[in-house]
């Protein structure tokens, strides 16, 4: 994949922040050392100049040999985005190295903090472009709904950070699993699918569909119109993490960490 930074609308300055952005956190992932927000050293760092880092770190990832299989959002919880001041959103992106096979543990060696959520999962059965996307038209571009774990692991100190820096760490992205069931979307009702957090055998929290902007079709909707407007589209086959129903919980070695579904069956997770 190329560089997705259009050269045109971009001062050299600019630009080389980019570079210099993308380095920094690349550098930290591959260290698994933590490090103070961007914008305590770059405070003019925007929303639209983190898009454009985190575009130029997934080019780097196509570069070494990754593979896009798909997109994940961030803040979509009304709370989470009240206390980050936005109302829409955010995208990321999901390579085939985040992908964490079924019993597969999670590698400890490559993380820093990871922390764990639950989130309802889409593989696409068609492309998906904004703008004007409705939940509705979003839902029947759904081919098969999974259950889903996402590990985060911020490449930032106790999670501290903007949210320009959380958009251009590619929002805090590490490794993802999915459950074995995959459900025609016709057949739920994804509001009221209701999820389990488990720690060790241990209920720590519990969700529903509607905590994903009332409905997760409209989190899908809202990503492909975001990812229209920076000229990207949800391709046929990609999968779509659609956002925490909970809040992450810790996930120290040794601990299992799984989610049961009312339709979804579960997943889990051996950190």
């Amino acid at each position: 994949m190329a560089s997705h930074i259009d050269h045109t609308d971009h001062t050299v300055e600019q630009l080389r922040m980019i570079d210099t952005l993308a380095d920094l956190l690349l550098r930290a992932e591959a260290e698994c050392t933590d490090r103070a927000p961007l914008t305590d050293e770059y405070p003019e760092l925007d929303i639209e100049t983190a898009y454009r880092v985190q575009d130029e770190m997934l080019s780097r990832r196509v570069e070494r040999g990754e593979s896009v299989v798909g997109v994940k959002l961030g803040l979509t919880s009304v709370a989470k985005q009240r206390q980050m001041g936005v109302s829409a959103p955010l995208t990321a992106w999901l390579t085939d190295a985040m992908v964490l096979p079924p019993g597969a543990p999670l590698p400890q060696d490559r993380l820093i903090h990871p922390r764990i959520e639950p989130e309802i999962t889409f593989v696409m059965k068609r492309r998906l472009v904004g703008p004007g996307v409705t939940a509705a038209t979003a839902l029947a571009a759904v081919d098969r709904v999974y259950a889903g774990l996402e590990v985060i692991d911020s490449r930032f100190a106790d999670f501290r950070f903007t949210l320009p820096d959380v958009i251009a760490d590619n929002a805090s992205s590490a490794y993802f699993t999915t459950g074995s069931v995959g459900v025609d979307p016709a057949g739920l009702h994804l509001p009221l699918e209701a999820c389990l957090l488990e720690s060790d055998g241990r209920v720590v929290d519990v969700g529903v569909g509607a905590s994903v902007q009332g409905h997760p079709a409209q989190a899908l909707a809202l990503a492909a119109n975001s990812l229209a407007e920076r000229g990207h589209a949800i391709e046929a086959g990609w999968i779509v993490m659609t956002g925490g129903m909970t809040d992450a919980v810790a996930a120290p070695a040794g601990t299992m960490i799984s989610a049961q579904f009312t339709h979804l069956g579960s997943v889990g997770l051996m950190c």
